[in-house]
């Protein structure tokens, strides 16, 4: 539309200035030269457009939707064409809602979406759904197919460790759906879970017990260890005395008497020694100084 009113903006400044030639109206055949050469340089500007980087441009002639898309940058367009432009970025979405688990109980469920354009798509995506593709195709499929895949799993699985394989299959479902359209899934992450109260505290409970029953076998293991080790310790101690009181008898006791005689015997100090009066034929050592 621009591009035809300044052509027809251009023809009237030109028209002006041969015929205010002719009447030697300098002042007016100057003005009417800069309107016609500003529109000159808008139609020439109709010709090209730009597209911002990370969107792609559908070109719409008079309802005839091209099969090839714009690319970021610099394009050469036809003037009487429509541009529309698609943002091809990671876009999210957030989605608070009540959905139903397994029991039959409404959990609140805190979701985001992360998703995007294909580019490739980008002129089906405008000649079936339109620019607002979000709102007509996207949001209520995500909505449906996250109860869908919620009804499956009992409450406390979605508080527990499944609510990681919760968001791949419903990541994996509404990709099967949406991704014939032109919209590619990245991710479903769960931001959050809201259980009713009363199983919050069930579940709460059962993990604290769960734990507390963790605790206590840890101790009776360390506890049958250490006596484990007190046995094999007993164990070692009642044998080394085994060998020790095999290995003395009244041999060996009456030959270190007899070597401790002989010590004393050659040793400085006053003693009194009575030979063969003792116990088993051992001297009597009688006082020193």
């Amino acid at each position: 539309m621009t591009f035809i009113f300044a052509i027809i903006v251009a023809i009237v400044a030109i028209a002006a200035y041969f015929n205010l030639k002719k009447t030697h109206r300098k002042q007016e055949m100057v003005f009417a030269g800069l309107v016609s050469l500003a529109a000159i340089i808008i139609a020439v500007l109709q010709v090209f457009t730009v597209i911002p980087a990370g969107t792609v441009g559908v070109v719409d002639f008079l309802g005839n939707v091209s099969d090839n898309t714009l690319k970021a940058g610099v394009n050469l367009v036809n003037p009487m064409a429509k541009v529309v432009k698609f943002s091809i970025k990671t876009q999210e979405m957030k989605e608070v809602m009540n959905v139903p688990s397994e029991e039959g109980l409404s959990v609140q469920l805190e979701i985001s979406l992360l998703y995007k354009l294909n580019p490739d798509k980008a002129n089906e995506v405008y000649k079936t759904v339109g620019p607002n593709y979000t709102h007509i195709i996207l949001i209520p499929q995500f909505r449906s197919v996250v109860r869908g895949v919620t009804a499956r799993y009992q409450a406390k699985a979605l508080y527990t460790a499944s609510r990681e394989k919760l968001a791949g299959e419903i990541q994996k479902e509404l990709e099967a759906i949406v991704s014939p359209r032109g919209i590619t899934i990245e991710a479903s992450p769960l931001r959050q879970i809201v259980l009713p109260p009363r199983l919050t505290k069930s579940i709460e409970e059962k993990l604290q017990a769960e734990q507390e029953s963790q605790r206590m076998a840890f101790v009776l293991n360390k506890e049958k260890q250490e006596a484990e080790r007190k046995r094999i310790e007993a164990k070692g101690i009642r044998d080394f005395q085994a060998i020790v009181s095999e290995g003395i008898n009244q041999n060996l006791l009456r030959w270190k008497g007899i070597e401790a005689t002989e010590k004393l015997a050659n040793s400085q100090n006053t003693k009194v020694i009575v030979i063969g009066s003792g116990k088993d034929g051992l001297p009597i050592i009688l006082g020193n100084n």
